[in-house]
């Protein structure tokens, strides 16, 4: 469901979020060994969510990315709208553009509940949702 940019993208944002503050930036090369995604790809994202306004950065001796408050109180479907497109998850997975409720396609049925309450959970988890479980020891994810 969501394409591996996408994936790449929440691991490194979810990443940020337990490891940096307007204190306390990371570089790129001091991320993606960490998350295993490939560096240049990585510095490609991050900029891009930069560019959007889901995570922060500084340029300078003492720069790089970071994730503020405000960038954390953000909802998990705007990482995947910003990397793979507002329609992607809402789109048919037989790129049938006709496909909907009134005309669905062969899978429809299989996925659209299932894909209707992944896109809610995503509208409705914030970044800073994960983290508690993270933090909890509830979830776990790459330190």
């Amino acid at each position: 469901m969501l394409s591996n940019s996408a994936k790449y993208a929440m691991k490194a944002v979810l990443f940020l979020a337990l490891h940096t503050d307007e204190d306390h930036k990371m570089m790129v090369k001091d991320v993606y060994g960490r998350i295993n995604v490939p560096q240049s790809y990585l510095a490609k994202l991050l900029q891009e969510l930069s560019k959007h306004n889901v995570i922060s950065s500084a340029r300078g001796p003492k720069g790089g990315f970071y994730l503020s408050a405000i960038n954390k109180e953000l909802p998990l479907i705007k990482i995947v709208d910003v990397i793979d497109g507002e329609q992607r998850l809402r789109s048919c997975l037989l790129s049938i553009k006709e496909c909907d409720s009134e005309n669905p396609c062969a899978l429809h049925h299989l996925v659209g509940n299932a894909n209707s309450y992944f896109i809610e959970n995503l509208e409705n988890t914030s970044i800073a949702d994960l983290i508690v479980d993270v933090r909890d020891g509830k979830t776990v994810l790459p330190l």
